[in-house]
């Protein structure tokens, strides 16, 4: 099969590199001249958009945000050949999903909704969650791909309910980290060591799957992103923006964001989001 993946980012990368190792013929295109000298280097092909979306059957994206995906969606309804499929892995809005929906349907052109959760580490050792929507005979045809990317999918829904799924799931990691904060800035300011903290909490009940990936960095306070604050942010901004459309009131969530805001401010965006951990421990004089 020819498939072409737009976005050769942390996530869009190993996703293409698996589909490579399975055997299709796959081509690559990104803005960034460093990540398409690491997709070389992987031994994927480069190609410029227009030609490589006329020759794929299906066209894969892994993009940053609503804007991106607008002007993906409308270049491969350009561009690509009717009857193909356009399969976007991205975090982005309902809303906007629903609009590049539109635009594929006049093109002729299938679209699948298909969110992942997990990292890039996970993305590596395709170890990523599938949470998919769309029509149901196109996710059918291309379960045999999205099983290279790790081992659980599930179909959701004709529309895109793939989106709103993903919201939920980094709703609650991105409230993993604000209680982490708050817990473990309440355990050093009384006199516990940083890394008995995250021994006992990956030993108890409260010893969640991202709690225990978390563990492995930051007992050694280490910051290094795998996402990082500003990514939290525009993920937390969509969460409330679903939230304020479906009448649903979040008052958590929204003060993980001013945390998490903070965390920008002081200097952290380059950092995990998890640095809001570190916002916390400034807030209590440690």
């Amino acid at each position: 099969m020819h498939i072409h993946l737009i976005g050769a980012g942390k996530m869009g990368l190993p996703m293409a590199t698996h589909f490579l190792k399975a055997g299709h013929q796959v081509s690559v295109s990104d803005p960034s001249p460093q990540r398409l000298a690491l997709a070389r280097a992987a031994g994927l092909a480069v190609a410029d958009d227009p030609a490589a979306l006329a020759g794929a059957q299906v066209i894969f994206s892994s993009l940053p945000h609503d804007a991106a995906l607008r002007e993906v969606g409308a270049q491969v309804a350009r561009h690509a050949t009717r009857g193909a499929t356009f399969v976007d892995t991205s975090t982005v809005s309902q809303a906007v999903s629903a609009e590049v929906a539109g635009v594929c349907a006049a093109a002729g052109v299938h679209y699948l909704r298909t969110t992942v959760s997990g990292n890039n580490k996970m993305a590596e050792a395709a170890q990523l969650t599938v949470m998919a929507s769309g029509p149901r005979e196109v996710y059918d045809s291309l379960l045999p791909l999205l099983t290279l990317l790790g081992p659980h999918q599930f179909w959701l829904g004709e529309g895109e309910q793939a989106r709103l799924m993903k919201l939920v799931v980094n709703l609650l990691i991105a409230q993993t980290s604000a209680m982490l904060a708050e817990a473990l800035t309440l355990g050093q300011k009384g006199g516990l060591a940083w890394r008995d903290l995250w021994e006992v909490l990956g030993a108890s009940a409260v010893a969640s799957p991202i709690l225990k990936a978390k563990a492995v960095q930051l007992k050694e306070r280490d910051f290094d992103a795998t996402f990082t604050v500003p990514q939290m942010l525009k993920d937390v901004d969509l969460i409330l923006g679903e939230g304020a459309q479906a009448q649903v009131p979040l008052p958590q969530v929204a003060l993980t964001r001013q945390t998490l805001q903070a965390a920008q401010a002081q200097g952290f965006s380059d950092e995990d989001y998890a640095a809001i951990i570190k916002v916390v421990e400034a807030s209590a004089a440690l």
